[in-house]
């Protein structure tokens, strides 16, 4: 395959259930669904962990999580890294040194201080979780071109459980046209560098990695009223684990379900939030449109390859939750994956993917090997319809949000298993019950399929150097699986 420049397109906890080539009905996603059908779309693609910093991080190296150690995000960290130390692979380095041009825009958040323009990529350092509203570029950019300041109207807060009474802001009317939006401004900066981009290209055949990464459709959902009323609430189908009771199941879910005040909200409240996180991918995919026309406009289309991912899905009322957290269900695990390389084949795949695959692919599109260590693997073979013998499961980690709080989780194509050391453990059949609804750990008919999901997980994690594996060589049902010498003195104790 000849090189490529590659376009990366990223949104921040986006469920996959919402784009049209996903199969999502009512929500109209023209640009995605375009790029969908042109390229390859992951069917059962996954996030490693479902928490922003420490799955850009993953994107970034190459590496699990548990290994490049930024464990949470720094806003809430606990003691975990706040920068991907100096000796880690890092993804842009070997297209610099390949003479690439490496542009990104937008949401970074994979350190506290380090950005973009440290690892020499053309781009401003954005920092932080959500969409930088009073950030100066962000303004100077409304003045210059006569847009109104930020503002909401008919802002939406749920309830706090103490006596503080107003919650999380969930979503509110931005009093601002859609052209004015931070998503528009994130656009428009990529088009600046794409047009630069472009001319290196066609004048001298340097090629570029441009990445766009908006915050949206991450709650709160602030949006113009053309958006927040482009979809009618009947239209929207309430999720069908909304009727979570948390029997059977670690009740830190049911004390999350509290932080965010998902019961706060009575059904039609739901269908309004849930439809304009609608109409947040919407507009988004408007945005994505500008930046896939300016790719035709430029004569690049047939040089460039496409991607678009998320960093992790959101709950939006799932399970009786709302945002992210300690609850490895499909709702957060699951992103969206569509890969268009000029050339390849379109259709869809359905083997298992990671984010952390995304890295040794792009460099497979610069015609560069992985750097090593890596994680992943290149997603290439999959897109060009010649890999064999490819992985039949996923295995995704968590470390905590608002508090420490660790978790492992493998998944096949029917059952998943979720170890919770401090608590009940998680086994669901996705085939009888694809809402996740019903925990049968303890059923004694899945007895054959726990021990062979624990004994997978274990082996899976003692693999990887995942210290998670400690704890489950003595308080998991692994039979013989268990490490001779687990932490490195039971072969000297008589």
């Amino acid at each position: 395959m000849s090189t490529r420049n590659v376009l990366f397109l990223m949104t921040d906890q986006h469920r996959v259930d919402t784009l049209g080539c996903y199969g999502n009905p009512v929500v109209r996603t023209p640009a995605l669904d375009g790029l969908a059908a042109e390229g390859t779309r992951f069917d059962r693609f996954y996030t490693p962990t479902a928490i922003c910093t420490p799955a850009r991080a993953s994107l970034f190296t190459g590496l699990h999580p548990f290994r490049h150690g930024l464990l949470v995000n720094p806003e809430r960290n606990g003691g975990a890294r706040d920068e991907v130390d100096d000796a880690h692979p890092i993804l842009s380095a070997p297209l610099l040194e390949a003479g690439y041009n490496m542009g990104h825009v937008g949401k970074w958040h994979i350190g506290r201080e380090r950005g973009p323009e440290f690892y020499a990529m053309d781009g401003e350092h954005l920092p932080g979780a959500l969409n930088p509203f009073h950030h100066p570029s962000y303004e100077r950019w409304l003045k210059e071109n006569g847009h109104p300041p930020f503002a909401v109207r008919e802002a939406v807060f749920g309830k706090a459980p103490n006596d503080s009474g107003r919650g999380h802001l969930i979503a509110g009317r931005l009093q601002q046209p859609a052209e004015a939006t931070m998503e528009a401004f994130l656009a428009d900066r990529t088009l600046e560098l794409l047009e630069g981009y472009a001319r290196d290209f066609h004048d001298s055949g340097k090629r570029f990695m441009l990445s766009c990464h908006w915050y949206g459709p991450h709650l709160p959902y602030l949006i113009p009223d053309e958006y927040y009323d482009m979809y009618d609430p009947e239209q929207v189908p309430l999720p069908a684990s909304m009727a979570e009771t948390f029997a059977g199941k670690p009740d830190v879910q049911r004390r999350y379900a509290e932080y965010w005040s998902a019961d706060h909200f009575d059904a039609d409240a739901w269908r309004k939030l849930i439809a304009v996180y609608w109409g947040y991918v919407t507009m988004i995919d408007d945005q994505i449109g500008r930046l896939l026309a300016a790719l035709r406009e430029h004569g690049l289309w047939d040089d460039t390859a496409v991607v678009f991912t998320a960093d992790h899905g959101e709950f939006t009322g799932a399970h009786r939750l709302n945002d992210k957290g300690p609850a490895m269900y499909e709702d957060i695990y699951r992103i969206p994956g569509i890969v268009r390389v000029p050339g390849a084949p379109a259709g869809v795949v359905e083997e298992f993917a990671t984010l952390i695959d995304l890295n040794p692919t792009i460099l497979g599109l610069a015609g560069l090997p992985p750097r090593e260590p890596c994680d992943g693997e290149s997603l290439l073979p999959l897109i060009e319809g010649e890999a064999t013998g490819w992985r039949q499961e996923v295995v995704a980690e968590f470390h905590g949000h608002h508090f420490p709080y660790s978790q492992r989780m493998i998944r096949d194509r029917r059952h998943k298993l979720v170890f919770n050391p401090e608590s009940v453990n998680e086994l669901y059949d996705l085939e009888t019950d694809p809402h996740e609804l019903h925990n049968v750990y303890s059923a004694p008919a899945y007895a054959g399929v726990r021990r062979e999901l624990t004994g997978r997980l274990y082996r899976e994690l003692l693999r990887r150097g995942d210290p998670a594996y400690t704890w489950m060589s003595y308080m998991a049902d692994i039979d013989g699986d268990r490490a001779a010498d687990v932490d490195g003195v039971a072969s000297e104790v008589a």
